[in-house]
């Protein structure tokens, strides 16, 4: 049986975010969706603007198309900002700390953490924002 571990000479091959097949490098393109479910890893400036990565512009314009269907509820991205402050800091933060993070207002944070309840009872589902895919 041959080992199918990837060659660090290469350069890993895109995949579309739609077909989930691998493009040829340099191939695929490339576009935003406005989705408040998206909290950007580093950059706080490209909250709720997903990046997306399709095999041809039909699936970019179809993937646009379905995130476009979502409606962008700020509650949404607000509980986004806060997952991504308290993945920084597991250790925990106060109310004070996690509004200057997070450059949420306590009135923001509030209801982001009503938001996300009312969403878990609705869903009965624990993942957090973000974890969603276009099949959703």
């Amino acid at each position: 049986m041959r080992s199918t571990a990837w060659s660090g000479d290469l350069p890993l091959p895109d995949i579309c975010d739609l077909c989930r097949e691998s493009t040829r490098t340099g191939t695929a393109v490339s576009g935003l969706a406005r989705d408040s479910s998206f909290a950007h890893p580093s950059d706080p400036r490209q909250d709720g603007a997903r990046p997306l990565l399709a095999c041809t512009e039909a699936h970019l314009v179809e993937l646009q198309r379905h995130y476009g269907t979502r409606p962008y509820v700020d509650e949404e991205l607000w509980s986004a900002k806060i997952d991504r402050a308290m993945r920084r800091h597991p250790e925990g933060l106060s109310i004070e700390d996690l509004c200057r993070v997070t450059g949420l207002s306590t009135a923001q944070v509030e209801a982001a953490a009503a938001w996300r309840l009312h969403h878990l009872r609705r869903t009965n589902s624990p993942r957090p924002p973000g974890a969603r895919g276009p099949a959703e």
